[in-house]
């Protein structure tokens, strides 16, 4: 009750910042876009296995919605985000059931491998893609409903909210349910489970398909907000920043992704101001202090102090 309590206040902040400063609404949405790609490298943490190359799940979301918006202008936004978070599943579900047979640095790197694979093609592909400077489109409609810039944003920006809740709560129930205790046991004993009669593969796949799913959202919001479609989207880069979110948060709850996204935002943004030759360093030093001292991330030290204080 206390969790939905802090949730609805945080809600309920956001909207009143982004009403008053609506300057704040493209971070806070890209801000959440990396929560919810976060909570997708998260579920196959869960399962001990770290991808390299998730964000392609998010560049073939946002290049979808780019794709439709483009061949039908009169498409509303929320079946632009259908239509990403669909081709999400399904290449996730085609490409998973080859990858789930692999483990630990080969499951890795495979991930890694075929997402430069589809950047390469992105940039290359000029006449379909538009290379490297990617594809704009023009603000959709919301609900049927046409809005000017500011009031589209905040729509937007109350969307994405509303969407990383209900994911979050998604991805908690799965956490707590059998499949995804399940999908935990691969990663202390697999052969175990499969002594038990569980199919391993199906759990991976599942587990590998639902993470697409979850990184499909973030790009179809990042496409919105940002009204084009790049390959930057599904860089290597962009999927080692969902990882360091995921291990700075901590993997072990929901709530670690919004921890982890806000931590990075906080320390990107403090770095830029103060540091700009030495970002990628802060970044660095951060992340090797989380390892260190946060082993379990932000909401592991959020959880000791809260079972510390129910002691006393």
């Amino acid at each position: 009750m206390r969790a939905v309590i802090v949730s609805i206040f945080f809600i309920v902040l956001a909207i009143v910042l982004g009403y008053t400063n609506s300057w704040l609404i493209t971070p806070m949405v890209v801000g959440l876009t990396y929560a919810i790609a976060a909570l997708g490298v998260s579920v196959m943490m869960r399962a001990g296995q770290v991808s390299f190359g998730h964000a392609m799940y998010a560049c073939i979301s946002a290049y979808t919605v780019a794709f439709v918006a483009r061949a039908y202008p009169q498409a509303d936004a929320t079946v632009l985000i259908v239509a990403g978070v669909l081709s999400s599943f399904i290449v996730s579900a085609v490409l998973g059931a080859f990858i789930v047979r692999y483990r630990s640095i080969f499951f890795g790197m495979l991930n890694l491998a075929i997402s430069m694979v589809l950047f390469a093609m992105l940039g290359k592909m000029y006449t379909i893609t538009g290379g490297t400077d990617g594809l704009r489109f023009d603000r959709p409609s919301f609900f049927w409903l046409e809005f000017a810039r500011k009031d589209y944003e905040l729509v937007l920006l109350i969307v994405a909210l509303l969407i990383s809740g209900l994911l979050a709560l998604w991805v908690q129930r799965y956490f707590r349910s059998g499949s995804g205790e399940a999908l935990s046991a691969i990663k202390t004993n697999e052969t175990r489970l499969e002594y038990l009669g569980f199919s391993t593969y199906a759990i991976m796949w599942r587990g590998y398909v639902f993470s697409g799913v979850l990184v499909g959202f973030a790009g179809a919001l990042l496409g919105l907000i940002q009204g084009l479609a790049t390959p930057e989207i599904g860089v290597w880069l962009r999927s080692g920043e969902y990882i360091f979110i995921a291990i700075l948060g901590g993997a072990a709850h929901a709530a670690g992704a919004f921890l982890g996204a806000a931590g990075f935002e906080i320390v990107k943004l403090i770095s830029a101001i103060y540091f700009p030759q030495w970002w990628q360093f802060a970044l660095g030093i951060t992340l090797i202090l989380a390892i260190l001292v946060l082993p379990n991330g932000v909401y592991g030290l959020v959880k000791r102090q809260k079972n510390l204080g129910s002691e006393k």
